[in-house]
């Protein structure tokens, strides 16, 4: 952020896991306050004792909450962003950062905020995130050597039936594939395998992921050839990490917020022929490009060259548009006008 219009502080209600990332929050705001210790009630006093003019609520209705510290009104301005895809339905907060793709103006209804659309994908995107220089090889990953490997590294609670039936066709019409899917837990495994053989399809073809660091996380998507994305609720930071990986991401676009992120998202990189708008769109698309690695093949060099170039990785223009919004919202409240829907740029 630009230090001589904002000064930027953290009230972090997490607990703190002594990562280098949690040490790397610590050191980017002018201040880095930690409300674990306290309640809401002194949270509250907190807040508006350092009269703080917009307060951001990073997480919503999600794990470690803390929405009644906002409900009390410790800013003028507060604001949803980022943690939580919907609105709070709540007259405490103001505002909520979009933008035309996963609330289009015609939405405002939906939303107790006003909704600020940004000009290109709502979500902020970390350029340094670090991708391990060692690549594994399909083996060490548990992969077939040959044949096409869909992928999908959502957390499994967003599998529908549905879903499940259109992965498993796409198996059943592309001989010698896999779908490689996340180990959320112990149980996801066999119950998903499960499903498949009832399915008609070989166990086997599923092969699950272990949790790993992140940098060998992203590093491992280079063994994939194309990341499906789950519907009505698509991946989030799941596909940024597999396009920042350079992974293809195929979706659908959803009637929700929560099912539109990965269309902003691919709006915002430069490929917006990855974006279908019906399951069918979805599964013959999906099937075209496991028929045609030259076609899938120019997509990821296109998406290798976008990176670098395109807004959704372009973080100092993301912060600039971020700084419009913040300093449109305080001009309105400080003209005395109740808050307004608008766009940046």
């Amino acid at each position: 952020h630009d230090r001589d219009r904002f000064r930027i502080t953290a009230y972090s209600c997490g607990e703190d896991d002594g990562s280098a990332m949690r040490r790397r929050l610590e050191g980017a705001f002018d201040r880095f306050v930690d409300l674990c210790p306290v309640d809401d009630a002194e949270a509250v006093r907190r807040i508006h004792g350092d009269e703080v003019d917009i307060l951001v609520d990073l997480t919503g209705y999600t794990t470690g909450t803390r929405t009644a510290i906002l409900a009390a009104r410790p800013a003028p301005v507060q604001v949803n962003y980022l943690g939580f895809p919907g609105t709070m339905g709540a007259d405490f907060i103001d505002y909520i950062i979009v933008d035309s793709i996963v609330a289009p103006p015609d939405q405002q209804p939906n939303f107790a905020e006003r909704l600020v659309r940004l000009p290109h994908s709502y979500q902020a995107n970390d350029t340094r995130r670090p991708i391990a220089a060692q690549r594994p090889s399909r083996s060490e990953c548990g992969l077939p050597e040959r044949g096409f490997v869909f992928c999908c590294f959502n957390n499994t609670f967003k599998i529908t039936p549905i879903l499940f039936d259109v992965w498993m066709r796409l198996l059943a019409m592309v001989p010698g594939s896999v779908l490689w899917l996340f180990q959320a837990n112990d149980k996801v495994g066999d119950r998903l395998k499960a499903e498949a053989a009832r399915r008609g399809v070989d166990p086997a073809r599923l092969i699950f992921a272990a949790r790993r660091d992140l940098p060998d996380h992203l590093a491992r998507h280079d063994c994939a050839d194309l990341f499906l994305d789950t519907l009505p609720y698509n991946a989030h930071t799941t596909a940024s990490d597999a396009l920042w990986a350079g992974l293809p991401v195929l979706t659908c676009r959803g009637g929700t917020f929560a099912g539109r992120v990965a269309a902003s998202l691919l709006s915002a990189v430069g490929l917006p022929e990855l974006i279908t708008e019906s399951r069918e769109e979805y599964e013959s698309l999906a099937l075209a490009l496991a028929r045609d690695p030259a076609r899938l093949a120019a997509l990821r060099q296109k998406l290798r060259q976008n990176r670098h170039a395109a807004p959704l990785f372009d973080s100092a223009g993301f912060t600039r548009d971020l700084e419009a919004a913040y300093s449109r919202m305080w001009d309105t409240w400080c003209a005395g006008r109740c808050p307004e829907a608008f766009a940046v740029g």
